[in-house]
């Protein structure tokens, strides 16, 4: 079996699903009852990542409504990291 790639064909990794997301809103599902939704400036191959104009829900078992805090810029742990989806508006 060939390894070899044709010029047309490009090999996608799991990580150019994210890179196609630098500049766009995207929201962040994280350990401990938390999301976090901003615009990716950056990340790497842990999943750390930097969201600016960033919004974080903390959910809790007792209230209905999740606690939010607002943050200009938020660097973001890949280890923590549960799930990450674009947001379509």
């Amino acid at each position: 079996m060939s390894t070899v790639q044709t010029s047309h064909q490009q090999a996608e990794e799991p990580l150019d699903l994210i890179r196609y997301q630098l500049d766009e809103y995207i929201i962040v599902k994280l350990r401990g009852s938390r999301e976090i939704k901003g615009k990716l400036q950056g990340f790497d191959s842990h999943c750390n990542m930097v969201l600016s104009d960033a919004l974080e829900y903390i959910y809790n078992e007792n209230d209905d409504e999740p606690m939010t805090k607002k943050s200009e810029m938020v660097f973001v742990r890949g280890d923590s990291v549960i799930l990450i989806s674009p947001i379509i508006e």
